[in-house]
C-alpha cells in the first residue's frame, strides 16, 4: 500500500479498515476517553505481542490494569477493540505525514521523499503491519477492507503518473494503472520484507537509506524518468 508519488486529488479517499460498524461514540467524560485510550493501547501491545487468534480478553484488562466490567463498558467484544485499535493507528500506518516538497520539483525528489515517509511509518508499525497480514488471512471482510484501501492508494499513484506522462515526464508508452499496480506492490512488499519478516529473523542489520534510495531508484528507472540537471 505504498503511498510513493502522491498528489493533492483528494479523489478516492481511502477508506477505512476499521469497521465503522463496530465503532462506538466517544466516552463523553475526560475520564472515559482516558480510560478507553488505555485499554486501545494495551491491547495492541497484546494483539502485537500474542497474534489476533490468541489474544483473550482477559489478557488485555491485565495490561490494561483493569476489570473486565470496564472493558465491557467501552467494548463489547475483541472485534471492537481490534477494529478502535486500527482506527487509531492507520493514518500513521497508511498515510504518513510526507516532509513538504514543491510541486515543481524533481519528480524523483518527491519519490524519494513520499518513500521515506512510508517506509518510516512502516518501521514504526512493523508489528501492526505483520499483524494486519494475519488478520487478512482469516478474516474475508477485513481483507476486503484492506484491498480497497490499497487499490485507492493505487488509483492516487496512477493519476500521478499520468501526469508525469502529460508533462512528458515518464514513459508516455506505460499504462498507468498497471504500472502504479506493480510499483506500488514492489514498495509494500519492500516494507513487509525488509521490517517484518526480517524482525522477526532477527536481521536488523539493514539501513533505511539504502532501502529508500533503491527503491526510489527502481520506481524512476521504471517510469524511465530523465535525470535532474546537475
Amino acid at each position: 500500500m505504498s503511498r510513493s508519488a502522491p498528489d493533492d486529488d483528494r479523489e478516492d479517499l481511502p477508506p477505512s479498515m476499521a469497521r465503522s460498524s463496530l465503532l462506538r461514540e466517544l466516552p463523553a467524560t475526560e475520564r472515559g476517553l482516558r480510560t478507553r485510550s488505555a485499554l486501545i493501547a494495551a491491547a495492541r501491545r497484546v494483539f502485537e505481542k500474542s497474534g489476533y487468534l490468541d489474544t483473550r480478553l482477559i489478557d488485555i484488562t491485565k495490561a490494561a490494569k483493569c476489570s473486565a466490567g470496564t472493558f465491557y463498558t467501552y467494548f463489547a467484544s475483541k472485534e471492537e477493540i481490534f477494529a478502535a485499535v486500527l482506527e487509531l493507528a492507520q493514518e500513521d500506518m497508511m498515510h504518513p505525514g510526507m516532509p513538504h516538497v514543491a510541486a515543481e520539483d524533481d519528480p524523483a525528489a518527491i519519490i524519494a521523499a513520499s518513500n521515506r515517509a512510508y517506509f518510516e511509518a512502516y518501521k514504526r508499525n512493523a508489528k501492526l503491519m505483520g499483524l494486519l497480514e494475519q488478520v487478512a488471512n482469516i478474516d474475508p471482510e477485513f481483507r476486503v477492507l484492506r484491498q480497497e484501501r490499497g487499490d485507492a492508494f493505487i488509483r492516487r499513484n496512477a493519476r500521478s503518473i499520468e501526469n508525469l506522462q502529460r508533462r512528458g515526464l515518464a514513459d508516455a508508452e506505460l499504462d498507468p494503472l498497471l504500472a502504479a499496480r506493480a510499483l506500488s506492490g514492489m514498495i509494500s512488499r519492500l516494507g513487509f520484507g525488509y521490517f517484518v519478516e526480517r524482525e522477526a529473523l532477527g536481521d536488523d542489520r539493514g539501513e533505511l537509506d539504502e532501502l529508500i534510495d533503491t527503491a526510489t531508484r527502481l520506481w524512476v528507472n521504471a517510469l524511465r524518468i530523465p535525470a535532474s540537471p546537475r
